[in-house]
């Protein structure tokens, strides 16, 4: 059987971490990110839109350093605590897509763990 070097990740450009978790973990040519809130960013509080874009500046970040692109996203899960904004998402993920569409899964939660976050995002790419 083969082994795979599992490689696990924080990184000093993002947010701190706030419990015991990496920001991601790669096994093999796959990148698991944790679930990216804008939790420590500016957008914190702030509309769905603005975290949705904040949250996409920090997975763009980790997929460069990891020597990725979005091109190469392979999966999204995205929680929202309310789904009457998922025209408004909708129009923010086009434009980080950047046409290179994953496969995706979008869910209502009742709150994320801070009043303050109405968006998590997790996401997979192949490196």
């Amino acid at each position: 059987m083969p082994s795979n070097k599992i490689e696990r990740k924080i990184y000093d450009a993002l947010p701190p971490v706030v419990g015991p978790y990496s920001h991601s973990v790669k096994n093999g040519n796959t990148l698991y990110l944790s679930g990216f809130t804008a939790f420590g960013t500016d957008a914190q509080g702030l509309s769905l839109e603005k975290q949705a874009n904040a949250i996409f500046e920090q997975i763009k970040a980790v997929a460069a350093e990891e020597g990725s692109g979005m091109s190469s996203l392979l999966k999204v899960t995205i929680f929202i605590t309310d789904f009457s904004q998922a025209g408004e998402l909708r129009k923010v993920l086009g434009q980080h897509y950047e046409g290179h569409f994953p496969a995706s899964s979008l869910v209502e939660v009742s709150k994320l763990f801070s009043p303050e976050l109405n968006i998590e995002i997790e996401a997979i790419f192949g490196v």
